[in-house]
């Protein structure tokens, strides 16, 4: 089932239009600001020194040569395109994890095997991880990565919450048979832009811009992305900060259930009935995400200001 968070549309079909705190996502909700956007960059046609631009920047933020990034409308592109660039017939993805992996496999001819055990990924055509992993933040170091991608034909690793967690990253010393997925949107809380990048070989990069199009990133996207990219300064004040707010929403919610992991972009907390404390929360307008195949897991974005801290807090102190 492709069910995602974000979905506040339902949720105020549900229980009524009003001011929603979505913690749904592991969007960053502290987002970077940009500056008001060129002329250039809503009018015209991206040109390849645009392009150029957002991937000299990526590759500077990412730690890995140029020709080795490839800008795509999100993540969640480099997802739906690379079944049909890469070679072979059995994939496994290490479960449970973000939906879209096995379903965009299954959807392009794959014969997928989702497994829970790390090894059980051994000689697959392609494995598929996610690191930090969405919804339980089990996390690999780049050794563990290495050992993996040995044990496969070709290793995809999700690194879309990565950034508030760069020494797990792979992209700046990234195996041979292993390419990179990495989101902009989650971080730097601009999902709306759909720009993210595949970090990898550039004859597969070549075959998947291939697939991608002329114009695979908008404009507005490659120059907001190239801008946010090189912010230095915004990127090390945002690790700490996330780091801190993570810690603080566990503060507020551990006493009424309790931590099963997360990433600095999100918590996931066992609860007694998912739904119920979903909707519990919702009626305090903020909205959350339960999984459709797990009855106890609830996952919380972190809240982006004081304020939303504050609300958070009310609502558990309501509940009891």
């Amino acid at each position: 089932m492709r069910d995602h968070g974000g979905d506040t549309d339902w949720a105020a079909g549900r229980f009524g239009r009003g001011d929603w705190i979505d913690l749904s996502t592991g969007i960053n909700r502290r987002a970077w600001v940009p500056a008001p956007l060129s002329a250039h960059a809503l009018a015209d046609l991206p040109t390849g020194a645009d392009q150029a631009r957002l991937r000299a920047a990526a590759a500077r933020r990412f730690g890995c040569p140029q020709d080795q990034v490839l800008p795509l409308a999100g993540a969640s592109a480099a997802i739906q395109l690379l079944p049909h660039v890469l070679t072979g017939y059995h994939a496994a993805v290490l479960s449970p994890t973000y939906n879209e992996h096995a379903a965009s496999l299954s959807a392009a001819g794959w014969q997928v095997q989702q497994v829970t055990d790390p090894l059980r990924l051994a000689a697959a055509d392609l494995a598929v991880i996610v690191n930090p992993n969405n919804p339980d933040g089990r996390s690999f170091t780049p050794s563990e990565i290495a050992d993996l991608a040995g044990m496969v034909t070709h290793l995809v690793v999700d690194e879309s919450f990565a950034d508030a967690r760069p020494d797990l990253s792979v992209a700046a010393r990234r195996p041979d048979n292993v390419t990179v997925l990495r989101s902009f949107g989650k971080f730097w809380g601009l999902a709306g832009l759909r720009l993210g990048f595949a970090l990898g070989a550039p004859d597969l990069l070549a075959r998947l811009a291939e697939r991608a199009g002329p114009w695979p990133v908008a404009g507005p996207a490659l120059e907001i992305g190239a801008a946010a990219l090189a912010d230095d300064a915004w990127h090390a004040d945002t690790v700490v900060w996330l780091s801190e707010a993570a810690l603080h929403l566990d503060q507020i919610v551990t006493p009424h259930w309790p931590l099963i992991g997360g990433t600095h972009l999100f918590r996931l907390y066992d609860t007694p009935d998912a739904e119920t404390a979903r909707d519990s929360l919702a009626r305090a307008g903020i909205w959350s995400r339960a999984f459709p195949w797990h009855k106890h897991w609830l996952r919380l974005g972190i809240p982006g200001h004081r304020d939303e801290f504050d609300r958070v807090k009310a609502a558990f102190t309501a509940a009891g």
